[in-house]
């Protein structure tokens, strides 16, 4: 999978890697707490890099200290429920992304995104569709937004007990359901994801 992640790459880097950065999201399908995105600029391999989803939490928390040590730039930047409220998840997911890319300390030449839509970015972007799985900065893109986020659900179980944030990370589970239902929302819940309840 290595190999083959860094033959994807530098397909679709096409240049050195120093002048890309790789741009992937998290949290656009929970119903509670922000979406977290971030942006990375590799300038060395990295061994074991995949799509977060793919990997163990423990895997997640040993690589994301690897890539902060090892990228040359990285930024990680959200959208809050009140932008996904007044916007859609999609935008917002775009917002955190931009937000990612705008923070980095080394400017990149072309923004390389996960899916299939890349909307006002200030540089040359490229959409790669399942990029998380095929190239190697957007991959350590992925794992930096996923462990972030998750860190922050954390914060959010300490605040709001009742709905077991920290086992769910805000996603429609069983038991997150039945939370909403005994304890009705929480400023952190998005309301428009709820509708659907």
């Amino acid at each position: 999978m290595k190999n083959q992640m860094l033959a994807e790459c530098n397909i679709y880097c096409r240049r050195d890697c120093a002048s890309v950065c790789g741009v992937d999201e998290a949290g656009r399908g929970p119903l509670a707490g922000a979406v977290f995105a971030a942006a990375v600029i590799l300038h060395k391999p990295i061994i074991s890099l995949d799509d977060s989803k793919k990997l163990s939490p423990k895997r997640r928390d040993e690589l994301y200290q690897v890539i902060v040590s090892a990228a040359a730039s990285y930024c990680v930047d959200s959208a809050s429920v009140k932008e996904i409220e007044e916007t859609d998840i999609l935008s917002a997911s775009q917002l955190a992304m931009r937000r990612a890319v705008d923070g980095l300390s080394v400017k990149p030449e072309l923004a390389l995104i996960d899916g299939n839509t890349a909307r006002g970015y200030a540089l040359q972007t490229e959409c790669v569709i399942g990029g998380d799985g095929k190239c190697a900065c957007i991959a350590a893109a992925s794992i930096l937004a996923k462990v972030e986020r998750d860190r922050y659900m954390l914060e959010l179980a300490e605040k709001y007990p009742q709905y077991g944030f920290e086992r769910h990370k805000g996603y429609g589970t069983k038991l997150h359901i039945e939370r909403i239902r005994e304890y009705g929302s929480c400023p952190e819940h998005r309301a428009k994801f709820l509708r659907k309840l």
